[in-house]
């Protein structure tokens, strides 16, 4: 497989796509982001990072219909690939890893 490379933020907003399967669109993506990280995020750098992922055949998109109460405006919904899973398969494989490198270690107060 040909190395893809993603970033921490892009691999956050992949695992809410991901997680959020079919439903996932910017504010979606952002509210849950908001709540698990418990910081603030902007709805345009989740923006930039879909664009980017869907570059790179990580997510795909497609419109929803076109509702009154977003003034006619259509929601942008974003799935994963597989491709876009596979990235996040190997990124946990490669994280846990690590992870078990660690010497088992205390800490004592």
């Amino acid at each position: 497989m040909k190395h893809h490379s993603i970033g921490e933020f892009e691999e956050l907003v992949l695992l809410m796509v991901a997680a959020l399967h079919d439903e996932a669109y910017g504010v979606s993506i952002q509210e849950n982001l908001v709540e698990k990280l418990s910081k603030n995020i902007n709805i345009s750098a989740i923006h930039v990072a879909l664009k980017r992922m869907e570059d790179k055949g990580f997510v795909k998109s497609r419109f929803g219909g076109i509702t009154e109460d977003r003034g006619g405006r259509r929601k942008k919904y974003y799935v994963i690939t597989a491709l876009g899973k596979r990235i996040l398969d190997s990124q946990y494989e490669l994280r846990t890893e690590l992870y078990k490198m660690i010497p088992k270690i205390s800490f004592s107060r």
